[in-house]
């Protein structure tokens, strides 16, 4: 590997304000280096003065089809983020939780142009937005997008917090009446879903610093507590308490969360 792409097993905290300067600054880098993709790399990050303009446009690239064109995603988008700048700042917080959490992640431009996980996760933070303000319709054509395009089908009324991982994210089903705080991580095929077919409040809420393994299944309006830890292929049908680690069918307390399951990305009982 080029030891410019090297991430040091100490990873630096970049502050958030400084995370589109470094994605220029590695955009540059890559359009010297690789030549063949300096037209793709100006047309998506270079050309645009800010963060949410360049994310506008990335996500109207990936979300375009015949029906809804690039240029009429960029005008829904920017919609959004003028009207809701905080999704722009949850959107800079999740590259900085990516950039932490993955160890596959070397540069903070791979998120942005890469990574689908992201590029869902910023998707469905704007189909919630679609869906408050009364674009029911097109919410749910976003969702379905989201679906075919990154394998991740994600309810658009479902509120979700900041610093948020999705590490590969084919699979992911995430419910309406879900909730999921900051700084979560989740691994592929984890679903937070309903135990039927009866409606109201039926899907699982999921407090802050929580990590969820990989095709864990956690069902029904239950609360899974603060810096817990299900492990992987779980299926949880009842409360985790904070700082709890849950494995098996059913899912049953086996120990205590030591340090920040969410950040240390450690998925061993």
């Amino acid at each position: 590997m080029n030891a410019s792409l090297e991430k040091t097993a100490e990873v630096v905290r970049l502050p958030i304000a400084q995370i589109w300067s470094r994605i220029r600054e590695e955009a540059q880098a890559a359009a010297a280096n690789e030549p063949i993709l300096a037209s793709f790399l100006n047309a998506t990050i270079l050309n645009h003065k800010s963060y949410a303009k360049a994310l506008s446009y990335r996500l109207a690239q990936k979300l375009s089809d015949a029906d809804m064109n690039a240029m009429l995603w960029r005008e829904v988008l920017n919609d959004a983020y003028g009207d809701a700048p905080d999704l722009v700042e949850a959107a800079l917080a999740d590259t900085l939780a990516v950039y932490e959490r993955d160890a596959a992640c070397q540069q903070y431009i791979q998120p942005f142009l890469y990574f689908k996980g992201f590029h869902a996760i910023q998707s469905q933070r704007v189909a919630n937005w679609l869906w408050h303000h009364d674009r029911q319709a097109l919410a749910l054509y976003l969702q379905s997008r989201m679906s075919e395009i990154f394998a991740v089908d994600i309810h658009p009324a479902t509120p979700m917090g900041k610093g948020l991982f999705m590490d590969h994210a084919t699979g992911v089903v995430i419910g309406e009446t879900a909730v999921i705080g900051d700084n979560v991580s989740m691994m592929q095929s984890v679903t937070l879903g309903g135990t039927g077919k009866k409606g109201g409040d039926r899907h699982p809420k999921i407090e802050d610093g929580v990590l969820i393994g990989a095709g864990a299944k956690v069902l029904g309006n239950i609360t899974v507590g603060t810096g817990a830890k299900i492990a992987s292929g779980s299926v949880v049908l009842e409360d985790v308490p904070p700082g709890c680690t849950y494995a098996g069918v059913p899912a049953k307390a086996v120990g205590e969360c030591a340090g920040k399951a969410y950040a240390d990305m450690d998925h061993r009982l």
